[in-house]
């Protein structure tokens, strides 16, 4: 009984994400203590890192809360030119790159904050199709914007050798990005499972029952937009201290609409399949960008597109439903343990009617004894409900 109310209360379910972060990390770790891990592959594990992020903080939007954002990719462009800005800046006081990180992480999501506050205010009353054109619009404007500024360096993006790391002398990035993804998660799954979790999803339902049962729905939507916005914007300073320099074409519709692919490819409301997800497709394009050079790389976007198309189809196509359900885990681990199982395991029932104590022996042969022109007793308790009174009267 014990153990089955702890398993209630501490679902396996809900530490798979963490599980996947930790084992990820662990590779990493134990490649580069054994000094196989290359430059690229450990930049490809922070491409990971805040991929997962952005992926978890989108289907925050659009899988929990239900409306369709485009601009995810603007809240992360913030985060990276602002949060590497203050970083450099930092950089010349402060000589721990760490501190200098954490620093303008915290900085870089709080103004994406601010602006996710400043654009969701009225974008968040429109609905579906509009209000996706608003959040693409705002994503757009905010590249632009990063574009023409000199302090950012223009067209040819914002330089931060000062502050990249190199993972010959520094700590790893990719620890760091993996930790924050930790963090990330935490408090998500932490949101989702509160009560306030359960009103982000009502609205989601039935935004007019969740107003009908007292849920402030433009607190919530507001909320949830800010969030999100704060963990792009941190996810843009990891991406601002892995490479250099920061240029504006990296934040482009194309990047808003490739995030929002890996929420729909690992399931709407579904961390865990974000988290795979995100992993899958940012290994999938460092692989293409990595093997396909020259004029093969032409053929780049369009095996990309292919692939997508391909997984997508998979995941949601009913001819692929019943595979799908064969090779899922859970049915995995149900056969294996159906397939150990011996007939000896088969325990006795304790309500077996052989145990019940009983007043009759249940394998006894019942019988009753009727004797021919026997008069008949009827029961001394007759019901009242009917009952013939004298004269011929019944009760009512």
């Amino acid at each position: 009984m014990a153990k089955s109310k702890l398993l209630n209360k501490y679902k396996p379910k809900y530490y798979i994400c963490y599980a996947l972060v930790i084992v990820m990390l662990g590779v990493a770790m134990a490649l580069q203590s054994m000094g196989k891990l290359p430059t690229s592959m450990a930049n490809l594990f922070v491409q990971i890192a805040y991929s997962i992020i952005l992926a978890v903080s989108l289907n925050l939007v659009v899988g929990f809360l239900g409306e369709l954002s485009l601009g995810h990719a603007g809240f992360m462009c913030i985060g990276a030119y602002l949060g590497s800005f203050l970083a450099i800046q930092l950089s010349e006081k402060i000589e721990s790159k760490l501190i200098v990180l954490i620093i303008s992480m915290i900085f870089g999501g709080a103004v994406a904050a601010l602006f996710g506050f400043i654009v969701g205010l009225p974008a968040l009353r429109l609905k579906g199709d509009y209000l996706a054109i608003v959040t693409l619009a705002f994503g757009e404007i905010v590249r632009t914007v990063c574009k023409n500024l000199p302090a950012f360096g223009g067209a040819m993006g914002l330089t931060t050798r000062q502050i990249k790391y190199d993972t010959r002398k520094d700590t790893s990035l990719y620890i760091v990005a993996f930790i924050t993804a930790l963090v990330v998660l935490f408090l998500i799954q932490n949101l989702i499972r509160s009560k306030h979790g359960r009103a982000i999803t009502a609205i989601r339902d039935n935004e007019i029952a969740a107003k009908a049962m007292g849920i402030n729905v433009t607190f919530y939507k507001l909320f949830v937009f800010v969030i999100a916005a704060f963990f792009a914007g941190m996810a843009g300073v990891i991406y601002g201290h892995y490479t250099t320099p920061i240029l504006y074409s990296v934040f482009s519709y194309n990047y808003s609409i490739e995030i929002l692919v890996m929420v729909v490819l690992g399931g709407m409301a579904s961390i865990n399949g974000s988290i795979v997800a995100a992993t899958l497709i940012t290994f999938i394009n460092f692989m293409l960008q990595k093997n396909l050079s020259g004029d093969a790389a032409a053929f780049k976007n369009l095996i990309y597109a292919i692939i997508l198309i391909g997984m997508i189809l998979f995941n949601n196509a009913p001819i692929f439903a019943n595979l799908k359900n064969r090779i899922a885990p859970s049915s995995i681990m149900r056969r294996a343990r159906e397939k150990k199982a011996q007939p000896g395991d088969i325990t006795d029932d304790s309500a077996d009617w052989r145990v019940i104590p009983t007043k009759i022996k249940m394998d006894e042969i019942l019988s009753t004894d009727l004797q021919p022109n026997a008069a008949f007793e009827p029961d001394k308790a007759k019901s009242r409900v009917g009952k013939k009174k004298e004269g011929g009267e019944t009760d009512e």
